[in-house]
């Protein structure tokens, strides 16, 4: 899951790149940031400062930039310095955004942005939440030596302080997107173990009885043996007998632990239709239980919406698709539960043709489940749209009530001159 929420999503907030395009993205929202230095380069490549003036400015440019950059990139492959690093860090480009300010002219004053940046990404709120306002206030403490920018010089000041807690504010939303991927993470890692434990259960409830008895007329044929082998031969019999109960009954346990669930596909269905972007309109009653349904009809059922879905994604190129459940009438009296799978994309090939692999098995699922399979060209839209039925069991007595009276044109006989 992880992986293919990664490759979807190149800036996935708080997970480290994981190619050269994550990378890339990662790396361009940093340097993005680096045109608030047009100033201070413009500043240098005039040449109206002194010799000494230009070795300050070009060797403290580039060591706050290579700083800035170490420690910034750290915490982006989520391999951050220590603590005591980091701070000493901040501290350091702190003093050079400092002197080259004092010495160099109001056009460095954007480095106190930058510093700021830096203090969001590693300190904690209960540090940042003064520490960036006290930058702020060293800024504009700097800012007013210089007559020249005392009119525009919140235009220094409040780029400093919005970076900073913006930074804050991101710092925290990666720390709690972390911490709920590594909370679903774990809730996996439970249902797993508790589906383990399920099956040990089944296991036990299943074999324990047969096994043991397998056990105990095993002994005691071995014991009958040598003196009453008809006896022996009866044990023998039934452990025969035995055995075979028990292989059955673990052949059914194995069927309904690999037989799907709608509410399980329908979980899975989301999650391939968000991830290919794919507008899904879905009906709440796939949500509910329906009276009636078997386990067969629903594993059938489960196997249709599973298969509609994927082909949907991969095939359709459509923007949008619809799941329907809906209980239907058929003229032979019988109530069948219908999945409906709608889409808006390409439609049916052209010029009809066979049904490939998905669809030929899936007719054979539903057949198996007494249902049918029907696909065609959507009413609206000019989609694809698939429909399974499956039976539906005894209706209760209000349903055949109702059936009687919002049904009855399915059951109108037919005119005597027919």
């Amino acid at each position: 899951m992880r992986d293919r929420e990664t490759d979807c999503n190149p800036v996935l907030m708080g997970a480290p790149p994981r190619n050269r395009k994550q990378l890339l993205v990662k790396s361009f929202w940093i340097v993005i940031w680096f045109f608030y230095l047009a100033g201070p380069v413009g500043n240098l490549v005039e040449g109206d400062m002194s010799p000494a003036h230009e070795v300050l400015g070009w060797s403290g440019l580039l060591t706050f930039v290579v700083l800035y950059f170490a420690l910034v990139f750290r915490r982006m492959a989520h391999r951050p310095a220590p603590d005591r690093v980091a701070r000493t860090v901040v501290a350091c480009i702190t003093a050079l955004a400092i002197v080259m300010s004092l010495v160099l002219g109001p056009n460095w004053l954007v480095l106190f942005t930058f510093v700021g940046v830096a203090v969001g990404v590693t300190e904690p709120l209960r540090v940042s939440r003064w520490t960036i306002p006290a930058l702020t206030a060293l800024l504009l403490l700097i800012g007013s030596r210089y007559p020249d920018v005392r009119a525009y010089l919140f235009g220094y000041a409040i780029p400093c302080l919005l970076a900073g807690f913006s930074m804050t504010g991101v710092q925290y939303l990666i720390r709690t997107t972390q911490e709920l991927r590594a909370a679903r993470e774990e809730v996996a890692r439970l249902a797993a173990n508790e589906e383990r434990l399920r099956l040990a259960r089944d296991l036990h409830d299943l074999l324990g009885h047969s096994l043991s008895l397998i056990t105990l007329k095993s002994e005691l044929a071995g014991r009958m043996l040598p003196g009453t082998p008809e006896a022996a031969a009866q044990q023998v019999a039934d452990i025969e007998r035995v055995s075979r109960q028990a292989l059955v009954d673990v052949r059914e346990a194995v069927t309904g632990y690999r037989r799907p669930r709608l509410a399980v596909e329908l979980a899975g269905v989301r999650a391939a239709l968000r991830t290919a972007a794919i507008r899904a309109d879905i009906d709440p009653a796939l949500e509910r239980e329906h009276r009636g349904l078997t386990a067969e009809g629903e594993g059938a059922l489960a196997w249709a919406l599973r298969e509609a879905v994927t082909n949907v994604v991969r095939h359709s190129g459509a923007d949008r698709c619809e799941l329907l459940l809906t209980e239907e009438w058929e003229a032979d009296e019988r109530r069948y539960l219908c999945l409906s799978v709608i889409d808006d994309g390409a439609g049916p090939p052209r010029g009809g043709g066979h049904d490939g692999n998905g669809l030929s098995g899936l007719r054979e699922r539903l057949a198996l489940a007494d249902g049918r399979l029907e696909t065609g060209t959507a009413r609206r839209g000019g989609g694809f749209a698939l429909r399974a039925y499956v039976p539906l069991g005894t209706p209760p007595l209000t349903g055949t009530a109702a059936h009687g009276t919002d049904h009855s044109p399915a059951t109108d006989p037919a005119p005597s001159g027919a």
